[in-house]
């Protein structure tokens, strides 16, 4: 993706998540530094913005399914398609964090693949718990590889998810090591991150699901925010 391309998406990214830009200000630059790992769906939570003039929400899977079954409109196939593409894509991110935990070279890389795996963990879990209380209520999600228990398995196309690296890619940052690890890592993120807000303002704009939406926005605002810090750390490591 060409550089001034994927700045482009972040500005529409920004446009379309318009109480994104408070959670960037107030909470962006220190999100997860000092929150604990929260892999657990006991301990998994996400910050939820809220509407204008309304504080933000933490979010547990217990909530999410509680605001699902009192919900009035049932979520859209861009909802569910989200959701259920968000899962894998936050996978691919965990697992090349996995590895940046084992050969991350400059303390800075190390140091963000933390705060990645901290936050998108438990955004992991409030979706797995969004998607079973959708089909307890409409069915298996068949239309969007999701079945059940067996939907977090890696189903979709990469070629549907923007920002996913291919096998082989993932196959280089694993054989990677030093600085070149840390390099290709922050370039592979990057992208990954940039996809991600992509597909986030995307179900802003055509879902109609308030959990997905205010999920979706923290997504976008949080890695938008990470994204311009890769690049930063990218020139001077």
């Amino acid at each position: 993706m060409h550089r001034h391309t994927a700045r482009s998406l972040r500005a529409t990214a920004a446009t379309a998540c318009a109480t994104a830009v408070a959670v960037i200000a107030l909470t962006g630059c220190t999100s997860g530094e000092t929150a604990e790992a929260a892999a657990t769906e006991e301990e998994a939570t996400v910050i939820a913005p809220g509407r204008p003039g309304e504080d933000s929400r933490r979010l547990t899977p217990e909530q999410v399914r509680a605001e699902a079954a009192e919900r009035h409109e049932a979520p859209n196939e861009a909802d569910v398609k989200y959701v259920a593409m968000m899962i894998v894509h936050h996978e691919q991110a965990l697992e090349m964090t996995d590895l940046a935990a084992d050969h991350a070279h400059a303390d800075p890389v190390e140091r963000l693949s933390t705060r990645i795996a901290t936050a998108q963990a438990p955004e992991i879990e409030v979706m797995r718990a969004w998607l079973e209380s959708y089909e307890e209520e409409h069915g298996p999600a068949a239309d969007h590889g999701a079945h059940g228990s067996d939907h977090d398995a890696h189903r979709h196309d990469h070629a549907e998810m923007p920002g996913m690296a291919s096998p082989r890619q993932l196959a280089e940052l694993a054989d990677a090591r030093g600085a070149e690890f840390d390099q290709l890592f922050l370039e592979l993120m990057i992208v990954h991150h940039e996809g991600a807000v992509t597909m986030s303002a995307e179900v802003i704009a055509e879902g109609v699901d308030i959990t997905v939406n205010e999920l979706a926005t923290e997504i976008a605002a949080q890695q938008a925010a990470e994204v311009g810090r890769m690049e930063q750390m990218s020139e001077e490591i």
